[in-house]
């Protein structure tokens, strides 16, 4: 006769609940990702065999599964620790072009799934962790540290460059030299010039070495009218404002003129070969002596649209029966140019007038790839000649990058056969894009390494510690210390990348299409031209800025830094966050501010290649960590205008009872600490009280 269980004892039955049932699966402790730590390779080449890796709580699951395109391989405990076991299993020999995979977690009756965005108890296909076999990005930029400069207004080092007034005519008016390097941009700033060029990039080097900085990103440095440059003249050569003039001979426009022919003054200084060589000479020497600093240095690249003023259209007849140059498609039908352009009307020659714009802007003419075999070529001849020896520029930020061409299928082929050509010229090339919405399509290994990091990175922390919109247009005060809203959206926008192209994604705060970051914390909807430039310096909160550049310096991609945002440059949207560096007149404190959270990034391999995980949200309050298994960092940023005190669950990092935890920097609202305190774990917990608008990065010892 069997045992009836309403017959047992008190202490049988509790006995038979022990023997008979799995604890829960401890959720917050299943973890993996695709850094090398749960991948190996993390990078795998066609035919490798991968090892991947998944984490549970000790002793907590009955099986793990790794499913990998539908076949169900379970894992075995490779290893363990006090705190977790380590499952590993090997992948199918991989020869497909992409491989996708999940993890199923049982404990008793219990399942449950992960996959990139966590735990979930039904697997969604759209977050499962991919392979792209051969897609490599380069080392030196996994977490490097960036800084942007658009150069017509961080340094001017040579005046006798400078463009000048009345040198030319452009967008309705002449040209004007800004003599007063700290005046503020004016609404209407295209055609305002203030010197800035390679010279003095060069003069500065040693304070960028100085502050840290590991690679430096310039906005367009090739002859064009515009002081912004992403209207291309000619793409062959560097502007001889930003390099050489050593020969100057002309006169400017008159007072009255519009016709820019007539500026034998501007037509010599940018079609003389003299200046144009010497002008790529200093640029070389400059690439040169980046690179003996062990510093890198990528180029912007515009290669959807040129300038109206560009050598193969030359609207403005700048080339017309120069030496050494052919007709431009606008003067000429019978131009080799011709066909790098859509014409809709075949019978305006000479002076056509009729060429596709982008945007319908007539100065910035749409490059015409689909009808041109010659414009292709040759402009895959240039994004390989600046990456090439003399120059051996260390890779591209692509400008507007998913508009070129007619058709998605044909922008992706010629990003293709971009990648092929720089990658053979230069293997370490960068291949950054700018790119607004979801970038997936084009990092599947053949197009673009990654992209400026604007859906998983600006905008959330932007809406999360402003609540302003990244061009100061709109506030939302429910997405304001939204913690729900924050890592929602961190999580999602993250999970489009692979963690190769994370880890290299350009994490900015601030750039020269958006507000300032520092502007953003005065919570105010603006323009210039809505409430002046210096409503963009009021009741700014520089312990907010704090905050946010420790998120960029902790979390993983690469932290790029918009020249003057560390010396506590304000403005509004292009073109006010286009103010010139305030030499002499820097916010030393942020910049000391800066140069202490850059040492701690470059210090701290795990900032730059560990795993990351949530550890909370509340109102205005989130807690993440970054973590291996050799380094475990916390970090936690609060928005409140209060003390706030927290209890922190560590344990899932890897941290246990007992363990000491040393503060490496605490911002404040009015400033910043280094001070070595130390905390320690008690019940797995880390109980930390946080001033006001503070943000604190912990180390476990």
């Amino acid at each position: 006769m069997g045992f009836m269980f309403r017959n047992f004892s008190h202490a049988q039955k509790v006995q038979a609940y022990v023997f008979n049932n799995k604890p829960a699966i401890r959720t917050d402790a299943l973890f993996s990702d695709g850094t090398r730590q749960y991948r190996e390779p993390a990078e795998p080449m066609p035919g490798d065999i991968v090892t991947v890796k998944f984490r549970t709580a000790k002793s907590n699951a009955d099986h793990v599964y790794v499913i990998c395109d539908g076949i169900r391989t379970e894992m075995e405990v490779e290893e363990m620790d006090e705190a977790f076991d380590y499952y590993s299993a090997k992948l199918p020999e991989i020869h497909k072009d992409k491989v996708e995979y999940y993890f199923e977690i049982v404990s008793g009756n219990a399942v449950c799934y992960f996959n990139k965005i966590g735990v979930e108890l039904s697997n969604n296909p759209t977050y499962n962790f991919s392979i792209m076999p051969g897609f490599t990005t380069p080392d030196w930029a996994k977490g490097a540290v960036f800084y942007q400069i658009f150069v017509d207004r961080f340094c001017n080092g040579d005046t006798s460059n400078d463009v000048l007034d009345n040198e030319y005519f452009y967008i309705g008016a002449p040209t004007k030299q800004v003599k007063d390097w700290e005046q503020y941009p004016e609404n209407m700033d295209i055609r305002n010039f203030y010197g800035g060029d390679l010279q003095g990039i060069m003069n500065k080097l040693d304070y960028l070495q100085d502050l840290g900085v590991e690679v430096i990103y310039l906005n367009p440095i090739f002859v064009s009218p515009s002081n912004h440059k992403y209207d291309i003249q000619d793409y062959d050569y560097v502007d001889p404002h930003y390099g050489k003039i050593v020969n100057d001979e002309g006169e400017c426009l008159k007072d009255g003129d519009s016709v820019n022919k007539n500026s034998t003054r501007y037509v010599n200084r940018v079609t003389n070969k003299e200046n144009l060589e010497a002008s790529n000479e200093l640029f070389r020497q400059l690439v040169e002596e980046i690179h003996r600093r062990g510093m890198k240095i990528i180029l912007d690249g515009v290669f959807n649209h040129c300038g109206s003023f560009n050598k193969w259209l030359d609207r403005e007849c700048l080339y017309e029966n120069q030496l050494g140059y052919e007709p431009g498609a606008y003067t000429s039908a019978d131009s080799p140019y011709r066909n790098f352009f859509k014409f809709y009307d075949e019978n305006a020659w000479p002076y056509n007038g009729s060429y596709d714009g982008w945007w319908g802007h007539d100065t910035l003419p749409k490059l015409n790839y689909e009808g041109s075999r010659e414009l292709y070529d040759y402009i895959l001849r240039v994004a390989k000649k600046w990456v090439s020896p003399p120059y051996n520029v260390d890779g591209w930020r692509l400008d507007v990058a998913a508009d070129l061409g007619h058709s998605e299928e044909f922008n992706h082929q010629f990003w293709r056969d971009f990648r092929q050509v720089v990658k053979e010229a230069n293997p370490n090339a960068i291949i950054l894009a700018e790119h607004y919405g979801d970038p997936y399509n084009w990092m599947q290994g053949d197009q673009w390494d990654t992209v400026m990091n604007y859906d998983a990175f600006m905008e959330p922390i932007t809406w999360f510690l402003t609540g302003v919109e990244k061009h100061s247009d709109e506030f939302r005060g429910d997405l304001l210390g939204n913690p729900d809203a924050f890592i929602g959206s961190m999580r999602h926008h993250m999970s489009r990348f692979h963690q190769q192209s994370l880890e290299v994604s350009m994490n900015e705060l601030s750039n020269h299409d958006h507000s300032r970051f520092l502007t953003r914390t005065n919570r105010r909807v603006g323009r210039t031209h809505t409430l002046g430039a210096q409503a963009a310096n009021e009741n700014v909160n520089k312990g907010v800025f704090r905050e946010a550049v420790v998120f960029q310096m902790t979390w993983p991609g690469a932290p790029t830094i918009y020249y003057g945002d560390e010396a506590g440059l304000c403005g509004w949207t292009d073109p006010d966050n286009r103010r010139t560096y305030p030499w002499n007149h820097e916010d030393q404190e942020l910049i000391a501010f800066h140069r202490d959270i850059i040492r701690i990034h470059k210090e701290n391999e795990v900032l730059k290649r560990g795993s990351v995980m949530f550890l909370h949200g509340s109102h205005k309050l989130v807690a993440y960590g970054r973590f291996d298994r050799k380094d475990k960092i916390v970090v936690v940023m609060n928005n409140n205008y209060e003390e706030v005190q927290i209890r922190l669950n560590v344990d899932r990092l890897g941290i246990r009872n007992g363990d000491v935890m040393r503060q490496l920097m605490l911002t404040t609202e009015d400033s910043y600490l280094l001070d070595p305190k130390s905390y320690t774990v008690e019940n797995n917990q880390l109980f930390l009280t946080l001033p006001k608008i503070s943000a604190i990065i912990l180390k476990a010892e």
